[in-house]
Protein backbone atom coordinates (compact mmCIF):
# COMPACT_ATOMS: atom_id res chain seq x y z
CA UNK A 1 0.00 0.00 0.00
CA UNK A 2 1.50 3.57 -0.70
CA UNK A 3 1.38 6.17 1.88
CA UNK A 4 -0.37 8.93 1.53
CA UNK A 5 1.88 12.46 1.61
CA UNK A 6 0.34 15.05 3.52
CA UNK A 7 -0.43 17.95 2.06
CA UNK A 8 0.63 21.36 3.71
CA UNK A 9 -2.74 23.73 3.95
CA UNK A 10 -2.33 26.63 1.55
CA UNK A 11 -1.97 29.77 3.74
CA UNK A 12 -3.70 32.59 2.59
CA UNK A 13 -1.50 35.57 1.77
CA UNK A 14 -2.49 39.14 2.80
CA UNK A 15 -3.29 39.83 -1.10
CA UNK A 16 0.77 39.64 -1.91
CA UNK A 17 -0.53 39.64 -5.75
CA UNK A 18 -4.32 40.42 -5.14
CA UNK A 19 -4.32 43.72 -6.04
CA UNK A 20 -1.42 44.34 -9.21
CA UNK A 21 -2.22 43.99 -12.39
CA UNK A 22 -1.62 41.46 -14.73
CA UNK A 23 0.91 41.49 -17.71
CA UNK A 24 0.26 39.08 -20.55
CA UNK A 25 3.18 37.47 -22.52
CA UNK A 26 3.23 36.36 -25.97
CA UNK A 27 6.27 35.31 -28.12
CA UNK A 28 7.12 36.48 -31.53
CA UNK A 29 9.98 35.50 -33.91
CA UNK A 30 9.52 38.78 -36.34
CA UNK A 31 8.53 42.45 -34.32
CA UNK A 32 7.24 43.85 -37.48
CA UNK A 33 4.83 41.14 -38.31
CA UNK A 34 3.38 40.92 -34.88
CA UNK A 35 2.71 45.16 -35.04
CA UNK A 36 1.11 44.87 -38.38
CA UNK A 37 -0.99 41.82 -36.50
CA UNK A 38 -1.24 43.52 -32.82
CA UNK A 39 -1.16 46.86 -33.14
CA UNK A 40 -3.26 46.87 -37.30
CA UNK A 41 -5.42 44.08 -37.21
CA UNK A 42 -6.42 44.07 -33.15
CA UNK A 43 -6.05 47.62 -32.89
CA UNK A 44 -3.93 47.59 -29.77
CA UNK A 45 -1.58 50.60 -29.25
CA UNK A 46 2.25 49.95 -29.15
CA UNK A 47 3.45 51.69 -26.14
CA UNK A 48 6.99 50.88 -26.64
CA UNK A 49 9.35 48.14 -28.28
CA UNK A 50 12.76 47.59 -27.31
CA UNK A 51 15.52 45.16 -28.93
CA UNK A 52 13.63 42.07 -26.69
CA UNK A 53 9.44 42.97 -26.56
CA UNK A 54 7.11 45.26 -27.66
CA UNK A 55 4.20 46.48 -25.15
CA UNK A 56 0.96 47.21 -26.10
CA UNK A 57 -2.21 48.30 -23.96
CA UNK A 58 -4.95 46.04 -23.92
CA UNK A 59 -7.80 47.88 -22.42
CA UNK A 60 -5.85 48.64 -19.60
CA UNK A 61 -3.60 45.45 -19.29
CA UNK A 62 -0.19 45.56 -20.37
CA UNK A 63 0.68 42.78 -23.48
CA UNK A 64 4.30 42.15 -23.52
CA UNK A 65 4.99 40.45 -27.00
CA UNK A 66 8.73 38.91 -26.88
CA UNK A 67 10.99 38.51 -29.52
CA UNK A 68 12.72 34.47 -29.34
CA UNK A 69 14.17 32.77 -32.29
CA UNK A 70 11.60 30.09 -32.17
CA UNK A 71 8.14 30.06 -30.77
CA UNK A 72 6.58 27.16 -29.25
CA UNK A 73 3.03 26.89 -29.66
CA UNK A 74 0.70 25.69 -27.00
CA UNK A 75 -2.43 23.39 -28.46
CA UNK A 76 -4.71 25.70 -26.49
CA UNK A 77 -5.61 29.40 -26.56
CA UNK A 78 -3.08 31.32 -24.22
CA UNK A 79 -5.25 34.83 -24.69
CA UNK A 80 -8.71 36.02 -24.89
CA UNK A 81 -10.43 39.18 -24.84
CA UNK A 82 -14.19 39.45 -23.62
CA UNK A 83 -16.31 41.25 -26.21
CA UNK A 84 -19.88 42.92 -25.92
CA UNK A 85 -20.86 42.81 -29.54
CA UNK A 86 -19.83 39.17 -30.88
CA UNK A 87 -20.52 39.04 -34.39
CA UNK A 88 -19.91 42.55 -35.10
CA UNK A 89 -16.02 42.09 -33.57
CA UNK A 90 -15.85 39.22 -35.38
CA UNK A 91 -16.78 40.50 -38.71
CA UNK A 92 -14.28 43.79 -38.07
CA UNK A 93 -11.70 41.43 -37.12
CA UNK A 94 -12.45 39.61 -40.72
CA UNK A 95 -12.26 42.47 -42.40
CA UNK A 96 -9.33 43.66 -40.87
CA UNK A 97 -7.45 40.11 -42.01
CA UNK A 98 -7.83 38.15 -39.26
CA UNK A 99 -8.90 34.63 -40.52
CA UNK A 100 -11.06 31.97 -37.01
CA UNK A 101 -10.16 28.86 -36.74
CA UNK A 102 -12.77 26.16 -37.86
CA UNK A 103 -12.84 23.07 -35.97
CA UNK A 104 -14.28 19.75 -37.61
CA UNK A 105 -17.25 18.78 -35.83
CA UNK A 106 -17.14 21.70 -32.93
CA UNK A 107 -20.45 22.84 -34.30
CA UNK A 108 -19.37 26.57 -35.24
CA UNK A 109 -21.66 29.23 -37.19
CA UNK A 110 -20.12 30.62 -40.81
CA UNK A 111 -18.39 33.12 -39.15
CA UNK A 112 -16.79 30.59 -36.42
CA UNK A 113 -18.65 31.32 -33.43
CA UNK A 114 -19.35 28.21 -31.02
CA UNK A 115 -22.04 28.87 -28.35
CA UNK A 116 -20.62 26.99 -25.35
CA UNK A 117 -23.37 24.57 -22.57
CA UNK A 118 -23.74 27.18 -21.32
CA UNK A 119 -24.36 29.79 -24.00
CA UNK A 120 -21.16 31.72 -23.81
CA UNK A 121 -20.29 32.27 -27.65
CA UNK A 122 -16.67 31.91 -28.46
CA UNK A 123 -14.56 32.28 -31.70
CA UNK A 124 -10.63 31.21 -32.16
CA UNK A 125 -8.11 32.82 -34.23
CA UNK A 126 -4.15 32.81 -34.41
CA UNK A 127 -1.28 35.51 -33.97
CA UNK A 128 1.32 35.62 -37.05
CA UNK A 129 3.50 33.19 -34.77
CA UNK A 130 0.57 30.54 -34.19
CA UNK A 131 -0.22 31.14 -31.00
CA UNK A 132 -4.47 30.52 -30.39
CA UNK A 133 -6.49 33.60 -29.18
CA UNK A 134 -9.69 34.25 -28.71
CA UNK A 135 -12.77 36.78 -28.40
CA UNK A 136 -15.58 35.21 -26.36
CA UNK A 137 -19.41 37.18 -24.81
CA UNK A 138 -19.05 36.20 -21.28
Amino acid sequence: MKKKKATRPVKKAASVLGRSPVMAFLATTDFERAKTFFAGALGLKLLEQDGFAQVYDAAGTLLRVVKVEDVTVAPYTVLGWRVKEMKATVKKLIAAGVKFEIYRGFGQDELGIWTAPGGTRVAWFKDPDGNLLSISDN
